[in-house]
């Protein structure tokens, strides 16, 4: 059982599936034009029509397959969503004479999506079209200065509509409105943590059987809470291979041995360094390097299986929004593929073995925790598959990573010790091949510049950069040209995403 969402391009779709789990509801995210056959697929409990930038009267419009609005389930539409359902029902959209956008009070609102608010209702909204005129059975529940419909419903049929973004953090009450129409749905609020576990392990054990299991695991949370629940659901007939390509930060490759082997995976650790850093000599250009590494990492991988297998299955920590980005949406341009779910060759010869393809981060964490990972890996920030060789920019050398190493360290461990990182959503530093002169002790300096970047975001499509301390900064400047004799200056990074991306390659 759960509830669709049908996805119309809007950017907003992936949050409203988050807000259902994060009620307790299983929810699935699909294309706007998915068939009925594949809904159905779901047994869905309610269908949610997201909104998008289209006009409901573009010729290209996108809308549901044939079938889905006949379905006996409660439909709630969000924006175009709303738009679509009112016309399709036979009332009017039309341009509004004033495009509103951003934060709107309502003036009134009540009907059963609205049961229990009280108070106060801050809405987000982004729409150019509005409901002018409403279809048969219909009624208006809600209300702002600008918009006269701004939410509808129909009590017999179960239609309801809202002109703005419940699922955004703009809109303070729009978790209770969410789970009011899961209340309407009648769905049963059962989605935890302990439960994701025990049908994950059953599922695992169903598709593996007796067979064997080979899992790269990268040091980060998601592969390495992925050996946590395959060493639980398969024990001995996992081997999870992580390969040291001499482009980790400091002490990181210890701290993943003493995190999963006391925990019972059985973790082989390949010293690749030498064959990594021979093929990434003199290379500059930030693509290449990533496609070096990729190639260099399959060999290495592919070495280590033919040493311990054979193997029946692979294993991938591929998350909900790898799938949602590679596939795209309805009207979505298809953001970036990823390796997990894209760059796989036809040939394989492993069955994929993928228990958290419809899972999103912050559910991982919590499986993470139950599961007894520390803390320190649970909670850690992204971490690029090409490590450091992406944050060294230009062509890289033992000496550049060395000291990198010892800039980041410095930086990620004052910003636990000042109680900092927590609130950043990623932190790195960057060495650039900007030298510059500088003084010290009286002395001439020609020295790299250390950059340092902390964004806060909540989905990593867009960030902001982190507002941290001046006193702070000035305490991590100075440790950072004290202890790391080649630098002699320190830059932060004040650019948000977009224009930026959140690493510097």
């Amino acid at each position: 059982m759960s509830v669709v969402i049908l996805d119309f391009g809007s950017q907003f779709t992936r949050l409203i599936a988050r807000r259902f789990r994060e009620l307790g509801a299983y929810s699935v995210i699909l294309p706007g034009s998915a068939p009925l056959e594949r809904i159905l697929q779901e047994k869905p409990q309610g269908i949610v029509l997201s909104g998008g930038p289209s006009s409901v009267y573009d010729e290209a419009a996108p809308k549901p397959a044939p079938g889905v609005l006949d379905l006996d389930v409660p439909v709630l539409g969000v924006c175009y969503g709303m738009q679509y359902l009112a016309q399709q029902a036979g009332g009017d959209v039309k341009r509004a004479g004033k495009r509103e956008y951003g934060k709107a009070d309502l003036t009134s609102y009540g009907g059963q999506l609205f049961e229990g608010i009280q108070g106060e209702f801050v809405a987000w909204m982004s729409h150019s079209d509005s409901v002018t005129q409403l279809p048969a059975g219909y009624e208006v529940v809600a209300q702002t200065a600008d918009t006269p419909v701004t939410a509808i419903e129909n009590r017999q049929t179960r239609r309801y509509g809202v002109q703005f973004h419940p699922e955004v953090v703009h809109t303070p009450k729009g978790g209770q409105l969410l789970a009011n129409f899961l209340e309407i749905c009648g769905v049963t609020r059962d989605w935890t943590a302990e439960h994701i576990i025990d049908e994950l392990i059953a599922d695992v054990r169903t598709q593996v059987g007796d067979g064997r299991v080979l899992l790269a695991i990268s040091g980060g949370v998601d592969s390495s809470t992925l050996g946590l629940l395959l060493a639980r659901a398969v024990g001995e007939k996992l081997t999870a291979v992580f390969i040291d390509h001499g482009l980790l930060r400091l002490g990181e490759r210890e701290q993943v041995e003493a995190a999963l082997k006391p925990l019972g995976v059985n973790l082989v650790t390949v010293d690749a360094r030498a064959e990594f850093m021979a093929a990434l000599d003199g290379v500059s250009d930030p693509e290449q390097k990533r496609k070096i590494i990729g190639r260099e990492f399959i060999r290495a991988f592919e070495r280590e299986a033919r040493a311990y297998g054979p193997f029946d299955f692979l294993a991938q920590g591929t998350l909900y929004p790898d799938v949602i980005e590679s596939a795209g949406g309805e009207g979505a341009a298809n953001i970036k593929s990823h390796h997990n779910v894209g760059g796989l060759p036809d040939d394989l010869a492993f069955k994929l073995v993928e228990p958290f393809r419809t899972l999103f981060k912050d559910e991982v964490r919590e499986i993470a925790r139950l599961l007894g990972l520390p803390d320190h890996i649970r909670m850690r920030h992204p971490f690029p598959g090409p490590g450091l060789a992406i944050r060294c920019l230009g062509a890289i050398s033992e000496e550049k990573l060395d000291i990198l190493r010892r800039v980041d360290d410095i930086f990620i461990s004052g910003l636990r010790e000042f109680g900092l990182y927590d609130g950043c959503s990623q932190a790195l530093a960057i060495l650039t091949p900007i030298q510059s002169v500088g003084v010290m002790g009286d002395e001439r300096t020609y020295s790299y510049t250390a950059a340092l970047r902390a964004v806060t975001t909540d989905d990593f499509m867009t960030a902001e950069w982190a507002r941290l301390p001046y006193e702070f900064l000035a305490t991590m400047s100075n440790r950072i040209v004290n202890q790391v004799h080649e630098i002699n200056r320190v830059v932060y990074d004040i650019t948000g995403k977009p224009p930026a991306t959140i690493e510097w390659e």
